[in-house]
């Protein structure tokens, strides 16, 4: 019998691929040994590529008049699917041969969580969990850029990981808090020996500058030092994670890091970081109204992040993965 064939279509963020991610475990479960073909967009394309049963990724890159999904129907046309996974809802799965079909639109949007939305798109009989797939090469090119600065400078110790970048209007919590944050953390006596870990991808050097600053020589610049995978094998590497409604925070999350999302004018019931060791913290704490982010003071989020250590830090046990 030929290998069974599944095309999956995720998102062109890297946040709705990790969140959508426990797709790929559910495709193998449901169809043993399928060769899966992920298209994407560019950021998060390295995301799948030691991803289980995933044998192709083809990047979309947004073009004028919907080209893209004119691109993506000639390359995939020619293929008998035996299933189509289009969780952004086109109608390209209709256009293409395939025994099944599994496409997603507006009607699953009941207020569930995102993960539990595609869970049950899926047809399956719980959440499925968000998992990252880091392989030995994002790994030692987090640890090409990570080990140096700890040899020079920041010297062993903890790592609190600070993600300052959400690439979304209105999602950035300003530059100069996040510098403020640091500052006020290098003073806790919790976070005595800690380094700073910068993550973002390129382009984020101006808004990760002051945090990079007030840390001083405790701090690890790993911003636009690589892809999404190395990222998040830095990420992996780092006790606590605090950053924006961003990709990244998606990742910390699913590498089981205690997590802190900062939360503006976003659904944060919706849309936080997902697993047991997660919280957030928001410019508005009363479900279904909002608050610019610019509203979300320093304090609060230092206080998130004193909670953050005391439950998964402090607390027994709380280190074990």
């Amino acid at each position: 019998m030929p290998t069974p064939q599944v095309l999956f279509v995720t998102s062109n963020r890297i946040g709705d691929c990790v969140i959508s991610s426990g797709v790929i475990r559910e495709i193998g479960r449901q169809i043993p040994g399928a060769q899966i073909t992920v298209a994407c967009g560019r950021p998060p394309a390295p995301f799948f590529r030691s991803a289980p049963g995933v044998v192709r990724t083809i990047i979309l890159d947004k073009k004028k008049a919907a080209g893209h999904w004119l691109d993506l129907w000639r390359q995939v046309r020619g293929t008998r699917w035996d299933m189509v996974i289009d969780i952004r809802g086109s109608a390209l799965a209709w256009l293409i041969p395939a025994r099944r079909r599994v496409v997603y639109n507006r009607r699953w949007e009941t207020g569930l969580r995102k993960v539990q939305m595609v869970s049950r798109l899926m047809g399956a009989d719980h959440d499925l969990d968000p998992e990252l797939f880091i392989d030995a090469r994002a790994r030692a090119e987090a640890a090409a850029v990570i080990d140096p600065q700890l040899a020079s400078g920041a010297g062993p110790g903890p790592v609190i990981a600070l993600a300052p970048i959400a690439h979304q209007p209105g999602k950035s919590w300003p530059a100069d808090r996040w510098g403020e944050l640091v500052r006020r953390l290098k003073a806790e006596p919790r976070f005595d020996g800690w380094r700073f870990m910068l993550v973002g991808g390129p382009g984020d050097h101006p808004p990760a500058a002051p945090a990079l600053a007030e840390a001083g020589d405790r701090a690890i610049d790993v911003v636009g030092k690589g892809d999404i995978l190395a990222s998040a094998a830095a990420i992996d590497r780092a006790d606590l994670f605090v950053g924006n409604d961003s990709g990244l925070m998606h990742v910390a999350a699913a590498a089981g890091r205690p997590t802190l999302g900062l939360f503006g004018p976003t659904e944060w019931w919706l849309y936080g970081p997902w697993g047991p060791k997660t919280r957030t913290v928001a410019s508005n704490e009363t479900r279904g109204q909002f608050a610019p982010i610019e509203a979300l003071s320093v304090d609060h989020v230092f206080d998130g992040v004193l909670a953050l250590h005391d439950a998964y830090i402090t607390a027994p046990d709380a280190r074990q993965p």
